[in-house]
């Protein structure tokens, strides 16, 4: 970032981070992290920085990198500077480390693991913090500089002042730390390698962060970097520690909860509005009855002061039904673009690459247009809680030969011969109907009266529509549960209708 930048930044323009580590998936926590900074400088008229902590060169992998910047895009949160990658940023860190050891801020530390663990060991026993001894505080730098010119290995600590380290949390009050009890803290292996605490304090101040906002686990670092900026000079940011996102068991949410990337959220099915809204609600309430929040909502009401400190739950059943809301906000045709990629995975449907409009049902070779499955999203719609769904909502509409027989087609006590009884009766009606008549209202006129009188013509003595309508429905998706049947004739058309009704007929075996 450009000094000019800095200096706006310090002298009242807002300036956050996302800083996520490229170490896995980007996972809901680190997306609700990306939203709050989002929002808050969208607010304030600020900037956020976007900076990947990439200095764990064994676990972070360029797809990790790629995830979180496709996860952004798809959750339309931007940023206006970056990505930053702190692997890249070595000479910056080694600039401060050295004035921090010449100033004698820091110093080199030559005790070996041995040394150190039989120390921390000594001062458990007595049940004391086990914190470092100080043992190499007293080496001169140039004492020091000498030993690692012969080859001696060394890590450099910050030497850590005795005092009370108080802050304001926006989120958690007051709070106050003792020094005593973090020690002489490692902050570097060596002047190449700086570790997180450092690397970030030096970011956040070059930077011209103005707010971090971040998770509470990692609340325990702050003192460490408020003391590391005091010895800088640096300018104390102010802190918000948003609380951890917990299962419905309030443990630390993990992967035994359900998904928990933002990559598996999407392939499932998930909309980017819908994840919007829930992540905000994990820790955050507006403090009214309003539930549902655009993105522009959000930037409109959100608070900071508003997070709870306790720890958010998550709740999937919260997260479908939102995201069954947002699915019935898109038009019939919005929705079935959305889902032609789940058909498509799930090998029902093949893309057309001449004709983007036309695709091919794989079962039968049939072509079909956009219409088709514009249909079948706009009836299924109120039942989608994902967009997944689809393909097992709606595959008997892609289905060469459906499995039907007696006991899928049958209606309570029913016999083979009533059964075949009403679906003669549904041929000889739906035959009537006109090519261009084929709509859903005309095929339930034509045979909801019939259903009504059905019942005496098998001598059943009490009336009851489903002793012609289940057979219908069966025989057109053999499923007990799908469309209703007019629904689901409507969409297969005349042709496809008769031909499934003589398929049922054929599975009776009589």
């Amino acid at each position: 970032m450009e000094e000019k930048d800095q200096t706006e930044a310090r002298n009242g323009k807002v300036c956050v981070r996302f800083p996520p580590s490229p170490t896995g998936l980007m996972h809901l926590g680190t997306a609700r992290l990306a939203l709050f900074n989002y929002i808050f400088s969208k607010q304030h008229n600020g900037r956020l920085v976007f900076r990947l902590d990439d200095t764990d060169k064994e676990r972070s992998k360029p797809e990790y990198i790629q995830d979180i910047i496709d996860g952004l895009g798809w959750l339309g949160i931007t940023y206006d500077d970056g990505p930053y990658y702190q692997s890249q940023r070595g000479p910056v860190y080694a600039g401060f480390l050295k004035k921090l050891l010449k100033d004698g801020n820091a110093y080199y530390c030559f005790c070996s693991r041995e040394d150190l663990e039989a120390q921390r060991q000594y001062q458990m026993s007595r049940s004391e913090p086990p914190v470092y001894s100080g043992k190499c505080s007293g080496i001169s730098l140039e004492e020091a500089e000498a030993r690692l010119s012969k080859g001696e290995r060394a890590v450099i600590r910050f030497r850590t002042k005795i005092k009370k380290i108080e802050f304001n949390d926006i989120v958690r009050g007051e709070l106050s730390f003792d020094s005593a009890l973090l020690g002489d803290f490692v902050i570097a292996k060596d002047l190449d390698n700086a570790l997180y605490n450092f690397v970030s304090t030096i970011d956040d101040s070059v930077m011209g962060i103005t707010h971090v906002i971040r998770g509470e686990d990692v609340l325990p670092n702050t003192p460490k970097q408020i003391l590391i900026q005091e010895a800088l000079g640096f300018p104390i940011p102010v802190y918000a520690h948003l609380p951890l996102i917990l299962g419905p068991d309030r443990s630390k949410l993990s992967k035994r909860h359900g998904a928990t990337s933002v990559t598996e959220y999407k392939k499932m099915g998930y909309l980017p509005e819908a994840m919007i809204n829930f992540m905000a609600f994990l820790g955050w309430n507006p403090g009214t009855e309003e539930e549902v929040y655009s993105i522009q909502g959000l930037i409109r009401d959100f608070s900071l002061e508003k997070i709870q400190k306790g720890g958010a739950v998550f709740n999937a059943k919260r997260l479908d039904y939102l995201n069954g809301f947002y699915i019935r906000r898109h038009s019939a045709k919005a929705l079935a673009e959305l889902c032609v990629p789940y058909l498509a995975e799930s090998g029902l449907i093949a893309l057309d690459e001449d004709d983007k409009n036309a695709y091919e049902i794989v079962a039968t070779g049939e072509r079909i247009g956009f219409d088709y499955l514009e249909k079948i999203a706009g009836y299924l719609q109120p039942r989608l809680k994902k967009l997944a769904e689809i393909s097992e909502l709606a595959d008997y509409f892609f289905a060469r030969d459906l499995e039907t027989g007696i006991d899928m087609l049958k209606w309570k006590d029913a016999t083979a011969e009533n059964t075949k009884l009403a679906l003669d009766e549904l041929i000889n009606l739906v035959s009537k109907i006109g090519e261009g008549e084929w709509t859903k209202e005309k095929i339930e006129q034509a045979i909801l009266p019939a259903s009504e009188s059905f019942s005496k013509k098998i001598n059943k003595t009490e009336w009851d529509r489903g002793y012609l309508l289940w057979p219908m429905r069966a025989a057109l998706s053999a499923k007990k549960m799908s469309l209703g049947p007019f629904e689901i004739a409507d969409v297969l058309g005349k042709q496809k209708t008769l031909l499934r009704f003589r398929a049922a007929i054929d599975s009776l075996s009589l």
